[in-house]
């Protein structure tokens, strides 16, 4: 068991502020994944804590279609998708544990709520966004900064469709750390060419965005 039961008394308190489903899509292949029995565990623990939550199980190798279909290329992956089942980009690569569950808590709360708590006129400039974007925000379980980071960019994908945001745990993937030049996390990469260091006000971060897309058309 991965949550006690007192901290399974304090997530059904978080988690009644749900109006709506969510549903969680886990990528697996328990032979070869170094974590994925683990993130199993704490994703079927957490769905039993709330009836808006399902878990689907899907076999990395066996259902590569949906793989494909949600953009998972390495495993363990988390997607969450709305009640609708629509993918909104929202993915986590690696296990969750840590200070990490807490960015899984704040967007399954995003979803089941439809609520970014992001302030109007920034959702409104996030959502003129007409470019194919990528952020991929590199993190390890005992970064306390790196939540803002993770939850930044899922906010990011939740409000425009052509924006995707991906956790990757930096010591799962050391090959993609170590291509990305991971020194410290959280560090997020934007369509390979632009970098965030620390976990940076969402403002900022719209601004390193714009200047990813601005490094492609010149």
């Amino acid at each position: 068991m991965y949550l006690d039961e007192k901290l399974k008394t304090e997530l059904q308190k978080q988690l009644s502020v749900l109006t709506k489903n969510v549903k969680i899509v886990f990528f697996t292949q328990e032979l070869e994944c170094q974590f994925c029995k683990e993130t199993r565990s704490i994703l079927s623990e957490l769905t039993e804590v709330s009836d808006k939550l399902s878990l689907e199980v899907k076999n990395f190798v066996i259902d590569k279609s949906d793989a494909e279909k949600y953009g998972v290329d390495k495993i363990p992956a988390t997607v969450l998708l709305d009640e609708n089942g629509k993918d909104y980009g929202i993915k986590f690569f690696g296990i969750p544990s840590g200070y990490e569950f807490a960015s899984l808590l704040e967007d399954i709360k995003m979803l089941g709520t439809g609520s970014t708590g992001l302030p109007a006129d920034l959702e409104n400039d996030i959502k003129k966004i007409d470019q194919e974007i990528h952020m991929q925000v590199f993190v390890t379980p005992t970064c306390p900064y790196c939540p803002q980071a993770v939850v930044t960019a899922h906010k990011f994908s939740y409000l425009n469709d052509k924006i995707k945001g991906d956790m990757v745990e930096a010591t799962e993937f050391p090959h993609l750390s170590n291509k990305y030049n991971v020194r410290g996390v959280p560090r997020t990469v934007i369509n390979e060419n632009t970098f965030i260091e620390g976990a940076a006000p969402e403002q900022m971060v719209l601004d390193k965005v714009k200047e990813a897309l601005n490094s492609v058309t010149v």
